[in-house]
């Protein structure tokens, strides 16, 4: 026998090592333990933060201490953002979504100590954000930071992101239902087995090891608030419309906010700072600074008291709130938007049932209700996650009878809000960067091709004046499914299709009559320009229901170039995968030489730059050698760049390059 057959060594490989998915569930259950410690360090931290803060203020006197020691940490938190963990910046959510979609759930094992730390500091201070933005990106940075450790595959390292940041939901808001829900609806967009499994050993074991250190009770303790009267049904109905309405313009005044504060050319630690002093001036509108931090406990305090507050006062929670998150966040500092928009959606729900008790007391009976499920209906319809909603306000309040509202206003809410505003509180960063999700995976993969690099050059075409019988019989000895119709010069006049005749031999047409009169005709035939790209392709045969669309000239919209199919889109898709891994690839492999000293560089080109107008091997002689040209942005679309990609002015060039040579790469793009 021999004798190495019992080794330790050779067990482990032949047991642990061959099986990835006991590999995953291990790594997944030290990320949920990791995470769990995570966030009662944060926690913590955010207690102690507390105290220095209020013995400043104390020391300093108010409200002169209160705007002091804010802007004095809005200015420390922007420094360290700026100089150590530019994803830190904001609530972090987006920047989780994108590295799963694009760098393969890769994130820098930095941002997870600067992101505790900046939040820590923000929040604790009185900044108007929450805590499960920073514990999300935490967990995250934590998973990513362990699959590449084990040097896991590229599907298991996304998995373990999603993983850390179940665990920090959990942890947070001792919710590891939510916590499990949030991750596969939010941070993947997709639900499956595998990942199911992983993500919920995460969760529990970071929610454990929170309720061993903190508190094994829940977020709000609050009555059994039951449904009382069907005719409350309506009035739920309407919350969900408000919540919509409150949901869409808290995200457009937040990125709104956010993109003011970047157009000005001033370091990031004074925007930072700004921010802060904004929002505690805002707070000294109330007495008591009621929207300062995460105001969690000002919920559950007063939703116990069944929201006994006046109309008035909730209007200026509601207000102040939704100002006071935008000024901290918007201007760049680190905090996370979930609790605020659960503040704001219980201001709204007490303001729905304060009145409607006013009115029909013996219908509505309970106000609070309705806090509990504003916050809900308010949280979904800005991340339009209706799951994750419904299951953590529930898991929070601890009360399932009043799941059938909770259900009905969640996910109305989530429809009204995805009619108003496509995007979510988390994907909109994204969209403006030109990176659309979709389930979790970028769509726009297909917004890097462009029409003119797949479509079909060598198209058979037909004269109009062809009859139906020599169409039949083009059509079977071709084994195409339809054709473009040109005239005498050659010009685009109509297209017609297997379906075109099918329903012509329904009408018992003669086999005499040209194909014009039964194909469409030009008018109504949807064509394409060769520079669009393949998104805009399938989005055109999905609206229309077509499965070919002709490619024609600018210059002569009449002038037939190609024909591009449902083939060639998928062709396309693979296409973009390919280059799409291979610039990942790329990356890795210069992350490995050189771990410490690379970034992500984004340079603006002009009309006046060298690189205006170069294909992208003209260009790449001129680049530092350890260079990856990432992507190119233009006009909101991400383009994957290759040989033959042209860079034009107004693209935002993003290159990952060694940070010694940031300046040469900049220089060789300008000359």
């Amino acid at each position: 026998m021999n004798a190495n057959t019992f080794s330790p060594k050779s067990w482990w490989q032949r047991g642990l090592l061959a099986s990835p998915d006991l590999v995953l569930n291990v790594a997944a259950l030290l990320v949920g333990v990791g995470t769990g410690f995570g966030a009662v360090i944060f926690i913590w931290m955010l207690a102690k933060v507390s105290e220095i803060s209020a013995s400043l203020q104390a020391s300093i006197g108010n409200p002169a201490g209160l705007l002091i020691v804010m802007g004095g940490a809005g200015l420390i938190v922007g420094f360290m953002i700026s100089r150590w963990a530019t994803e830190a910046k904001g609530h972090g959510v987006p920047e989780v979504m994108e590295a799963i979609a694009l760098h393969g759930g890769r994130i820098r094992a930095r941002v997870a100590a600067v992101k505790v730390l900046a939040s820590s500091i923000t929040i604790g201070v009185g900044g108007s954000a929450g805590r499960e933005g920073p514990i999300v990106q935490v967990g995250s940075a934590l998973g990513s930071t362990l699959g590449q450790r084990l040097k896991l595959s590229d599907d298991a390292i996304p998995t373990l992101v999603a993983c850390g940041s179940a665990a920090g939901i959990a942890a947070t808001f001792n919710a590891p239902i939510a916590g499990a829900l949030f991750a596969l609806e939010v941070i993947l967009g997709r639900f499956t087995v595998r990942h199911f499994g992983s993500v919920v050993l995460s969760s529990v074991a970071g929610s454990i090891v929170s309720r061993a250190f903190l508190s094994n009770q829940v977020a709000f303790r609050v009555p059994a608030y039951p449904l009382n009267h069907l005719g409350e049904i309506p009035i739920y109905a309407v919350l969900s419309l408000l919540a919509a309405l409150v949901a869409v313009v808290f995200i457009r005044l937040l990125y709104a906010t956010e993109h003011l504060f970047d157009r000005w050319a001033i370091p990031l630690a004074f925007k930072a700072g700004l921010g802060m002093v904004l929002t505690g001036a805002i707070a000294l509108i109330l007495p008591n600074g009621e929207i300062l931090g995460s105001g969690v406990h000002l919920i559950g305090e007063t939703i116990a008291e069944d929201f006994d507050l006046p109309l008035k006062v909730m209007a200026t929670l509601l207000v102040l709130k939704m100002l006071a998150t935008t000024a901290t966040l918007g201007s760049g500092n680190s905090g996370g938007v979930f609790a605020p928009s659960l503040f704001m959606g219980a201001a709204l729900g007490g303001m729905v049932g304060t009145v409607a008790h006013q009115w029909w007391p013996l219908v509505v009976v309970n106000p609070g209700a309705y806090a509990i499920v504003g916050m809900a209906a308010v949280f979904s319809a800005a991340a339009r996650a209706p799951i994750t909603a419904i299951l953590i306000v529930f898991e929070m309040s601890n009360d399932y009878q009043l799941i059938l509202p909770l259900m009905l206003a969640t996910v109305l809410a989530t429809l009204i809000s995805e009619r108003l505003l496509r995007e979510s509180i988390y994907t909109l960063k994204l969209a403006q960067r030109g990176i659309r999700l979709r389930q979790g995976r970028d769509e726009d993969i297909l917004g890097s091709i462009t029409v003119g690099e797949v479509m079909q050059r060598d198209v058979t075409t037909i004269p109009a004046s062809l009859t139906l019988g020599d169409l039949a019989l083009r059509l079977s000895h071709s084994h195409q499914h339809g054709f473009p119709i040109v005239d005498e010069h050659d010009a685009l006049v109509g297209i017609v299709t297997l379906g075109d005749l099918e329903r012509a031999r329904q009408t018992k047409l003669s086999a005499e009559t040209p194909v014009l009169q039964v194909g469409k005709p030009r008018s109504e035939v949807v064509s394409m320009f060769s520079d669009q790209t393949i998104g805009e392709a399938l989005q055109h045969m999905g609206r229309v229901g077509i499965g070919r669309i002709p490619v024609v000239s600018r210059d002569n919209p009449n002038h037939l170039l190609g024909l591009v199919t449902r083939y060639d889109i998928v062709n396309a898709y693979n296409i973009g995968l390919t280059r799409r891994a291979e610039l990942q690839h790329r990356t890795k492999q210069m992350q490995q030489r050189n771990i410490d000293g690379t970034e992500f560089v984004e340079v603006l080109i002009s009309a006046e730059d060298g690189a205006h107008d170069q294909a992208i091997r003209d260009v790449a002689p001129k680049l530092p050698r350890d260079c990856v040209l990432v992507s190119i942005r233009r006009n909101n679309r991400l383009l994957i760049p290759h040989g033959d990609t042209r860079i034009l002015a107004g693209d935002q060039v993003t290159a990952f390059v060694n940070r010694t040579e940031r300046q040469a790469l900049i220089d060789n793009l300008r000359d």
